[in-house]
């Protein structure tokens, strides 16, 4: 009778472990709980979730086995990095290695970020728009020093990521984070052709205002059309630079 209750008791904590992982699993999906950030403490995850600190701790271990946290002795569990980039398979190095692909990313890059962008003004929570606002202000600082292109293209990729991570859409977010490498060529090449040239460089940077007012602002409809407006003028200016493929997609908005 004993063995019966004990076992009852430890099936009982095996489901509710499994529903502490569904639910934190749950916090990290909405985008609550991000890659790095810190579990809370068990006490704040006991009260939040309403289950004993036995059941709590059976919970984490089910996604560390899983991948989805890690924990570093002394310092607790954290959400692992879950879009952490691959060994380059040979379909990435194929599409890195040919140039007429630049031109099939700034068309990738005008969907995904149009799309993000609409999202993100309609979902967006402050502390969204705070981060926005703090890559778009990382972004502009470097506009007024003499940054390599290589940072310029990252500061200009953390703010559409930024972006797109507000619209809590995860297969969305993690579809952009895996292209990362790829689309960070587009985004070098915009930096390249663009910004070290006065008139296109004051150009791009109205683009971007515009965005971020439309996105911060909470305008979808803006926000939709000002997204791709970004990759439209970087991909003509590099068509015009290359006379390929000028008429195929550049020339369309």
């Amino acid at each position: 009778m004993f063995a019966d209750t004990e076992n009852s008791a430890r099936e009982a904590d095996r489901k509710i472990a499994d529903v502490v992982a569904e639910r934190i699993e749950r916090l990290i999906v909405d985008g609550v709980l991000r890659a790095g950030q810190a579990l809370p403490s068990e006490r704040r995850l006991t009260d939040k979730l309403g289950v004993s600190r036995t059941a709590l701790r059976e919970g984490p271990k089910l996604l560390r086995a899983r991948g989805i946290i890690e924990t570093a002795h002394g310092k607790g569990s954290f959400v692992a990095n879950l879009t952490a980039q691959p060994p380059q398979s040979p379909l990435m190095h194929l599409l890195a290695s040919q140039p007429r692909t630049l031109y099939d990313l700034f068309e990738v890059r005008g969907m995904l970020e149009a799309e993000s962008a609409r999202l993100a003004a309609q979902r967006g929570t402050p502390a969204d728009y705070m981060m926005i606002t703090r890559r778009y202000e990382e972004m502009l600082a470097a506009h007024d020093m003499a940054t390599d292109p290589a940072t310029h293209a990252r500061l200009d990729h953390a703010f559409h990521l930024a972006i797109c991570e507000a619209s809590h859409n995860p297969v969305l977010v993690h579809t952009l984070s895996s292209l990362t490498e790829l689309l960070l060529s587009s985004v070098f090449a915009s930096v390249n052709n663009l910004y070290h040239r006065q008139p296109h460089r004051k150009r791009i940077g109205r683009q971007h205002a515009c965005l971020y007012n439309a996105v911060t602002g909470k305008l979808p409809e803006q926000a939709y059309r000002a997204a791709p407006r970004i990759t439209s003028t970087a991909c003509a200016t590099a068509c015009r630079r290359s006379n390929r493929r000028s008429s195929v997609w550049c020339g369309r908005r």
